[in-house]
């Protein structure tokens, strides 16, 4: 069975930043990636999950990436 990212409400991504550094974030699939923390924050059926404790640091690779967004 074959799953899709849900996009996040424009106005939702608006209203949501990151609790770490109070930036924004951009949805990469089913996460939410925080440029200046390096980190991402997962979204678990359509809900962003914003705990510091669910994050993920985020790959040099992945942090390169964001640098082209």
């Amino acid at each position: 069975m074959m799953e899709f990212a849900v996009k996040l409400d424009r106005r939702i991504m608006d209203i949501l930043v990151c609790p770490v550094t109070k930036g924004k974030l951009i949805q990469i699939g089913e996460e939410l990636w925080s440029r200046q923390a390096g980190i991402a924050y997962p979204i678990n059926n359509g809900i962003p999950v914003m705990l510091e404790s669910e994050t993920r640091r985020l790959s040099e690779d992945e942090i390169e990436s964001l640098k082209k967004r």
